[in-house]
């Protein structure tokens, strides 16, 4: 069992380049030994070890608080980490021992099972400027990332902060006014699975100053998502829209009936268009809805993607943009016919949008491995790597302006057909979306 110093001083070790504890004073290697390791092999102890690859990292000396666990007790220390070469110099101070609290030993160092009805030791710890000091691996695999990679990063590049229900940020609150918070709700920047409740008490230097916090995270379920399940309108809003709609189509169609008397040629054309987008409008909103159950079936997906380009060509041509249709006689395809055509128009209105004057976008088609797909490819500045993903999130945008749902909607109803809408894109690239669906038997 650690035990403290019999006198004030600062315990001292040493990690070489792969972490390994070369040499240590007895208070440090008996902790070693507590944690399950040897002197010579890698430091067990996951805080004291994060600060210094922090250091390493950084190549300068790093100060921080961090809590090990002996067989008996927790531990407080204050760790000094200086970098010497590839080799890392502890020096411990502190050392105030307190009773156990949280999971024990064998949870912080990721050993044993805490059992399958046991809680999961969502733990972190962070510095005055509220960089990650050390996450438990229970919290560092619910986030996604890398608990050693992740020490020295901001807390918020892991963790998208929420407002309470007061619209204020209670973490942020407690950075400025110096004390512990709780009620800090949190989700992952990778992973949006799950959502967070933060809680933190204040961590003080040898000093007395303040350095940090140490805290613990509560998981809850992520609530159930409205476009993967139940009708995103409602039945009233629905009402309301299609009485507009039905008027719009039947006008439309007198006017290509010419029921009115003689009409120019070109105006009985533009009649034909409104009809059709009004009928697109509706199967939109009546898909939206769920109000009948989608049907999946044989379908040309290049037929559906000309029926598509029409729908959008009015405002292509207002934005001085062109749409290019490769040339297919047919491409059979299994899904549902207006859930394909919504996918293609919210695909080619965001290429519009982010198309340069006397821009093109292209329609290509191909068929492989048993699925059939159709690219639209527009010349707009691109999309960087770490922001491909987001864009397909409820409410996020390639631009200002817009509810930003179009993309995340079109995944949905790709995903329910069999599918997928995927992107390939790169900074100064224009972007490919696919609609990949499978191909008909």
């Amino acid at each position: 069992m650690a035990s403290a110093p019999s006198e004030p001083r600062r315990v001292n070790g040493r990690l070489d380049g792969r972490g390994r504890l070369v040499s240590a004073d007895p208070e440090l290697e008996t902790l070693q030994r507590d944690a399950g390791s040897n002197l010579g092999d890698k430091l067990a102890l996951p805080q004291i070890a994060a600060i210094a690859d922090l250091a390493r990292k950084l190549g300068i000396p790093v100060s921080r608080p961090a809590l090990a666990a002996s067989a008996d007790n927790d531990i407080e220390l204050w760790v000094n980490a200086t970098p010497n070469g590839e080799d890392v110099e502890l020096s411990l101070e502190g050392w105030t021992q307190r009773p156990p609290s949280g999971p024990r030993l064998a949870a912080l160092i990721g050993g044993e099972s805490q059992g399958d009805g046991a809680e999961a030791a969502l733990e972190w710890a962070a510095d005055e400027e509220l960089r990650v000091i050390s996450l438990s691996p229970d919290l560092a695999e619910l986030l996604g990332v890398d608990a050693a990679e992740a020490a020295g990063q901001p807390l918020t590049k892991l963790l998208r902060l929420d407002e309470d229900d007061s619209g204020e940020m209670p973490l942020i609150a407690a950075l400025a006014a110096r004390h512990g918070f709780s009620g800090q709700r949190a989700r992952s920047r990778r992973s949006d699975e799950q959502s967070l409740t933060l809680s933190g008490e204040v961590v003080t230097n040898a000093d007395g100053g303040f350095a940090g916090f140490r805290g613990s995270a509560q998981a809850k379920a992520r609530p159930a998502d409205p476009y993967s399940a139940g009708p995103v309108f409602d039945e009233a809003l629905e009402d309301v829209l299609r009485s507009p709609l039905d008027r719009i189509i039947d006008t439309a169609e007198r006017i290509v009936e010419r029921s009115d008397g003689p009409l120019r040629s070109d105006y009985a054309s533009y009649g034909n268009d409104i009809a059709a987008a009004a009928r697109h409008l509706l199967s939109v909103l009546r898909g939206m809805s769920n109000e009948t159950a989608r049907e999946h079936g044989a379908i040309d997906l290049a037929a559906l993607a000309a029926e598509a380009v029409v729908l959008v060509e009015a405002s292509a041509e207002e934005q001085e943009v062109a749409i290019s249709l490769d040339a297919i006689d047919r491409l059979p395809a299994t899904g549902e016919e207006r859930g394909v055509i919504q996918i293609l128009v919210n695909l080619m209105i965001n290429a519009i949008h982010h198309s340069p004057p006397n821009g093109v976008i292209r329609l290509s088609f191909a068929q492989r491995g048993g699925t059939s797909s159709v690219t639209v490819l527009d010349e707009g500045p691109g999309i960087a790597a770490a922001d491909q993903q987001r864009i397909f999130e409820r409410f996020e945008r390639r631009r200002e302006g817009g509810t930003g749902l179009g993309l995340a909607i079109s995944r949905r109803l790709a995903q329910s057909m069999g599918g997928d809408v995927t992107l390939d894109s790169a900074p100064g690239e224009g972007a490919r979306f696919t609609l990949t669906l499978p191909a008909a038997p």
